[in-house]
């Protein structure tokens, strides 16, 4: 089994260091995400190289729309989490055990080797808690191209020290407001904000989700705040909002393609690429990619 990083044992109790929530752990026991436990004295990655899917996806799903378009990449996740979103929209294999198969770096380095781009993405739950299996990976495999979907949620040591492996991201950011992110998420928006910047000025390309649920996070206020939160980075950065659907614990209506639409209007008078997800636009579709 692999040992964790980024943790230190005081007396009996091992304090994980990886993400923000800094979980105290004792023997036996998980910390918060499901995918680390201490074991005869040491923080063991319990997830390494288990995936709940392994697939072949466009890479547009990603979404990644100005990352190697139109081609496809291998996709596959853990099942763990480090935040609890009440809005979750994959909760079955985020927030919950569910079953997993076993990968080996050097098969799955294998797998992708054999196509043109030579690239894999760490996705689906969230990877960072993964964080052993993909750092031996890019160790492993360096000529593959590593594009990471996170919620951007972690401790700023391990991020800095992962992203001089990663080519490409999708960082969620769910709201440019930090009460949004502790009522509904048990995180922080300033960590992921931060990290936004962090992978942007390590020259990682970067492009942001942000998932629009009506009565949480869409006033006209706070949408005009996020875009231009993003173009102060660099008005480049492309931004898709997606249309929320109720799951998991929270049933808010379903937002509709003109909700989209409009949110788009006011994103795209501060940034050039600005991408409605989740709905058939005609005016914010991929198509309209340059």
């Amino acid at each position: 089994m692999r040992e964790a990083l980024y943790y230190k044992m005081i007396e009996e109790l091992a304090h994980c260091q990886l993400c923000p929530r800094s979980c105290i752990i004792s023997e036996g026991n998980f910390g918060f995400c499901r995918s680390r436990k201490l074991i005869n004295g040491k923080l063991i990655a319990t997830a390494y190289g288990q995936t709940v899917s392994i697939a072949k996806d466009p890479i547009e799903k990603k979404p990644l729309y100005h990352y190697h378009p139109h081609s496809q990449i291998v996709s596959l996740g853990p099942n763990a989490c480090n935040l609890n979103c009440a809005f979750c929209q994959n909760w079955e294999i985020s927030q919950q055990d569910t079953i997993t198969q076993a990968v080996k770096i050097s098969q799955l380095a294998a797998y992708v080797r054999g196509m043109n781009p030579c690239q894999v993405a760490f996705t689906y739950s969230e990877p960072t808690m993964w964080y052993e299996f993909i750092w031996d990976f890019a160790v492993y495999a360096p000529d593959v191209e590593i594009v990471l979907v996170t919620n951007g949620y972690l401790n700023p040591l391990p991020w800095q020290a992962l992203l001089p492996k990663i080519k490409a991201i999708n960082i969620d950011l769910k709201s440019i407001r930090n009460d949004f992110y502790k009522r509904l998420c048990g995180g922080d928006a300033e960590i992921v904000k931060a990290n936004i910047i962090s992978a942007f000025q390590a020259g990682v390309h970067v492009e942001l989700t942000n998932l629009l649920i009506p009565g949480e996070n869409d006033s006209e206020a706070e949408l005009h705040e996020l875009a231009k939160f993003v173009a102060s980075i660099n008005p480049n950065i492309p931004l898709h909002i997606s249309a929320y659907r109720p799951c998991y614990k929270m049933n808010n209506r379903a937002t509709d393609k003109a909700e989209i639409e409009a949110a788009c209007e006011i994103a795209a008078k501060y940034l050039k690429h600005v991408y409605a997800g989740n709905v058939l636009s005609t005016r914010y579709g991929r198509h309209q990619r340059t």
